[in-house]
């Protein structure tokens, strides 16, 4: 097997025996729902309903006239308790719609409206804008801007790496719903006008690779590519570095190196919001964590209070326990339990403090250039930091400080525990407002 993979990154305990042998499971849905009208990479949503309207599931209740927005639904029938400001997993304060759920039936029937084998691309590409569908990994970027036809994309590569410690909903996914994966593949292939589409998918998930390559071995078109066990191999520039070996400069678009990238989750849910007009109303979501007695890999409606996600799966006492939204590098610890799931959510991980540093002290750094050794941007972590933390940001930016992914493995190697990514993450907003005022 030739196995691909980039240069720098860390080979770190990946903890995913919790479950990655769990199938998929339906979470029984909330009493009520808090659905942020801001859950993805662009404008937030104008609400569509106001207090006391009775909404169904799947009905649109928020949307935006801007490009870069996507629509939101309710994910269950019932009643708008209230439109106000909540907390969301960013830990900011944002508006959100409220719904108490009614004695009805919840679950969205899925019924064929459309023939998966005779795709009209245009009005694929209008279901993918009306289901809300975002980038499902983490960058929750609007998908609908990236299914309109470019003749300069010859590539459409798919990313079911997974490479975040804890995390398997996006195997799970691959193994149990590749014909689904295929098939949505083939849409998204031909509404960018991509001549093949390529699987990458890390060798820790072997029945992962089997299942999609029986489904696509009689393709010419489409091929697995295997990849290493090593982190950050799902972050976009990595993962298009190992899998077609063209490299990718700093700060540019994947489109200009004719590739477009996309996670497995969301390729399925554009096929779902196509052949079936269902809306992103739910999603895959990794529960683990040594304190889980019911690990597993949920499908949880959006909105879903972390409060009734824990007790579903069996977690009681978190007493000095972190939980985090996402994966443990690169996900945010909540502030409370009643922090929702969004359309980005890929998992909810309860964290010990044996596996965190929140009681740690941090040190000088001792210029062991560990950061600058693993560094998968190539930079100089310790540099940066240094620099961000003094605030001298006209210095951090001449080293390169935009051109960080916030990976987190600078902090994980780091001897002396210092909260590289933090500073970074600081600075970022000042240099931006630096760069504008240049202009």
């Amino acid at each position: 097997m030739d196995v691909k993979t980039f240069q720098g990154g860390a080979h770190i305990p990946h903890f995913k025996s919790y479950t990655e042998d769990k199938p998929i499971t339906k979470m029984s849905p909330p009493k009520e729902v808090v659905i942020p009208l801001l859950q993805c990479l662009g404008a937030p949503c104008e609400p569509l309903v106001k207090v006391g309207d009775k909404v169904t599931i799947g009905q649109k209740i928020g949307d935006s006239e801007e490009v870069f927005s996507a629509p939101i639904h309710a994910s269950i029938s019932g009643t708008v308790k209230a439109i106000e400001k909540r907390t969301i997993p960013t830990g900011e304060e944002d508006d959100c719609i409220v719904i108490e759920a009614d004695d009805g039936p919840q679950e969205f029937e899925m019924k064929q409206v459309r023939d998966p084998e005779n795709v009209d691309l245009d009005e694929y590409r209008k279901c993918v804008r009306e289901a809300g569908i975002v980038g499902m990994g983490g960058a929750a970027l609007p998908t609908h801007v990236q299914v309109k036809f470019n003749d300069k994309v010859d590539t459409l590569l798919l990313n079911g790496a997974e490479c975040e410690p804890f995390l398997t909903c996006d195997h799970r996914l691959m193994v149990e719903k590749a014909e689904e994966l295929v098939k949505g593949a083939q849409m998204l292939m031909n509404s960018i006008g991509a001549k093949r589409t390529l699987f990458g998918i890390e060798v820790n998930k072997p029945d992962a690779i089997e299942a999609i390559n029986n489904l696509v071995k009689d393709y010419d078109n489409m091929e697995v590519v295997p990849l290493a066990v090593k982190y950050p191999q799902g972050f976009k520039s990595h993962l298009i570095k190992a899998a077609t070996g063209r490299d990718v400069p700093r700060g540019a678009r994947s489109a200009e190196l004719g590739c477009i990238v996309r996670n497995v989750g969301t390729t399925v849910a554009a096929y779902e919001a196509y052949v079936y007009d269902k809306p992103l109303i739910e999603r895959i979501v990794t529960i683990s964590g040594p304190k889980v007695t019911k690990p597993g890999n949920y499908v949880i409606k959006i909105g879903t209070p972390i409060s009734h996600v824990l007790q579903e799966s069996g977690v009681e006492d978190i007493e000095n326990h972190k939980v985090v939204l996402g994966g443990p590098m690169t996900g945010l610890a909540q502030p409370h339990l009643e922090v929702p799931v969004v359309k980005n959510t890929t998992g909810v991980i309860v964290l010990p403090p044996e596996l965190t540093r929140e009681e740690m002290e941090y040190g000088d750094c001792v210029r062991c250039d560990k950061c600058v050794e693993h560094c998968p941007m190539m930079l100089y972590p310790n540099q940066i930091s240094i620099y961000a933390e003094a605030n001298m940001y006209e210095a951090a930016e001449e080293w390169n400080l935009m051109d960080c992914i916030e990976c987190g493995i600078c902090s994980y190697v780091c001897p002396a525990a210092r909260p590289i990514v933090h500073w970074i993450q600081r600075a970022k907003p000042v240099i931006k407002q630096m760069q504008r005022s240049r202009k």
